[in-house]
This record gives structure tokens, sequence and C-alpha cells, in this order.
């Protein structure tokens, strides 16, 4: 039997601004499973932040349930809800430390309004510096961290209370690429030393790629797509997915040319000799438009458009080519964009 720790049923959030109604979420449904790493992504507008605050409560909906580790929060009293936030931690995009605070009582601070002892405080919360590798910046304050070494204090203290559930909002969004590529690094790794259950809120769907199993994808507050993320990042349905799926060219849109197909390796194979083969064995010459590839562990992931070339006969063969070496192949709107 799968374990749903969060379920979110006809979730409604109506905000009333100076006398005009305004939808942020809209019959919202999704069910999260315990120890997934689950991302939810929309461009800005979509609901992220309003959808977030419902999960914790910080906004109570319209209509409809949030249900957290079989709890329905909109049914529990101010001190109920209180003990079950403890159970769900915040990871910010702007890390939210307290200035005056050193890195160590940063990390402490929670354990302080929870009641814990001051020096059992202090051992755990080195214990949690060290895991989040910054044991040697306990003294220092945040004017003195770079904002990687923020985001790794705050995730400490968001470990504080031994939560089960890290909600990660836009985590990544203000830090350089090789920041974000060690913080989700991070991420993972903790999620698979506690088996700790993260929602993934975020606009970048290579943030997605990188760290979570499933997605759902928001749009004008309600799900147009979810499943799993490779399922997805290879045949998006909808407009949204397809928005955020390829390159930024507005979803899959136009590209110069007559012909032009969007190739997805889902590390089956090498992409580099299977396209190297395919240009000697069907002599036919291609652009290539766009390319987004990773090589783990000599497999390929990831896309590709290529523009295919002006003879019929050879367009055809070469999608015959590509699609007989098991690669998915679907043709994109070309011409001018």
């Amino acid at each position: 039997m799968i374990d749903m720790i969060i379920q979110i049923q006809n979730l409604c959030k109506v905000f009333d601004s100076q006398g005009v109604k305004v939808t942020a979420l809209d019959d919202f449904s999704l069910d999260v499973e315990r120890g997934d790493i689950y991302g939810i992504i929309g461009m800005s507008g979509a609901g992220k932040s309003t959808l977030v605050r419902c999960i914790n409560a910080l906004e109570k909906p319209t209509s409809g349930t949030v249900v957290f580790d079989g709890k329905n929060l909109t049914k529990l009293s101010e001190k109920e809800l209180n003990e079950t936030r403890r159970s769900m931690s915040m990871i910010f995009q702007q890390f939210n430390l307290l200035a005056q605070r050193t890195a160590l009582r940063n990390v402490c601070f929670p354990l302080e309004i929870a009641g814990v002892a001051r020096a059992d405080a202090k051992i755990r919360a080195m214990e949690l510096l060290d895991m989040v590798g910054l044991a040697d910046k306990a003294k220092s304050y945040p004017a003195q961290l770079s904002g990687g070494q923020k985001q790794r204090v705050a995730i400490a203290r968001a470990l504080a209370t031994n939560p089960k559930v890290l909600l990660c909002d836009e985590a990544t969004s203000a830090l350089d690429p090789m920041t974000t590529v060690s913080i989700l690094a991070l991420l993972k790794d903790i999620h698979d030393r506690l088996g700790i259950t993260i929602v993934i809120i975020t606009h970048e769907m290579g943030v997605i790629e990188k760290i979570c199993s499933r997605v759902a994808i928001l749009e004008n507050g309600r799900i147009a797509e979810s499943g799993a993320v490779d399922e997805i990042f290879a045949h998006p349905k909808s407009e949204a997915a397809r928005k955020l799926v390829y390159p930024a060219d507005g979803g899959g849109g136009r590209y110069i040319g007559e012909r032009c197909i969007r190739i997805v390796f889902d590390g089956v194979s090498s992409y580099e000799p299977v396209f190297s083969h395919m240009i000697l064995d069907c002599k036919a010459p291609v652009n290539i438009m766009f390319a987004d590839m990773k090589d783990i562990e000599g497999k390929a992931l990831g896309q590709m458009i290529v523009q295919l070339p002006e003879e019929k006969m050879q367009a055809e063969k070469v999608i015959g080519y590509l699609k007989g070496k098991g690669l998915y192949v679907e043709e994109v709107a070309a011409g001018e964009p």
C-alpha cells in the first residue's frame, strides 16, 4: 500500500483584493508519497507560493483539504497545528537567517523555541552543521558567509527539529549554477541518509531534472500535468509542460528551416556514436539548433533540436534511423521565429 504523507484534495484559495476576487489555486489535488523527492514547477504567478503556504497551513484554504501525515490541517486547533508544523520545515530563497546570530545560534533557534536545553541544542546544532559541511563556520555570522554557505546553514536549521518533510521554496534561485548543483547534491544526500520527504518548489526545469522523481506542473492555479519526471521530460503532453521542457523558444516553438525534430536521450545509449553514425549511414547533413545533454556514467540524458535535410527522403531516413535506435523523436514547428 502506498503511504502518502501529503494529500491535497480539491484545494481552492481565493483572495479578496480591494473587492476583486483573485483565484490563486483552483480545484488543486496532489498526493506526495512518504520518502519521495517531489517537484512542483510553474512560472511566476502560477500559484506556487500560495500552495506552499497552504501545505504548511500559513494560509487557510477557501475550500478543500490538506492532509499531512494523516491529519487534516483545516480541522486542527491552533495548538495542534503548531505541533504539526514542527514536522514540516521550510527552506527559503533568501535564506532568512538571523543576522545577529552566528551560524551555530541560527541552527539552535528552532530548538530553543521547542524548549530544548541550551547545551543539548548546541550539540545537535554542531552535528547538523557538520552534516552540511560547515562545522568550521559555527562562529561565523551570516554576513561572513557566501550564498551557498548561508543556504547550508538554513538547511541545517530546517533539520533541527527532525522534520518529516522539507519544503524548499525556490531554495536555489538566488544561487549561481555551480552552487545550485552542490546544494541539490546536499539535499539528495540528506534524503538518502535520513529518508526525509522533500518537496521542491521551483520555476527551473533543471532543478527538477537533477533531484526529483515526480513532478507536478502548475499553471494558473491548476495542475497542467503530473507524473514521473523522465516521462514528462520525454513526452510532455500539455502546453505548460512543453514550455518548461523545451529550450527558451516558447514551448516547442519555431526554428529556422523547413523541418526540425526533437530527439530525447533517456540514458539508453551514448548520444555521440548514435548521432555520428546516423550522419554517416544516412549521408545526411543536419544542423544542431539546440542541445542540452548530460553524460552520466557513459549514458546520455537530455535533448537535441536538429534541422533536417531539405530533401524529404533523406529527412525521413534520418527520423527512421533514430527511431530504430530506440530514441524518442518528434517533429517541432519550423519556419522563421
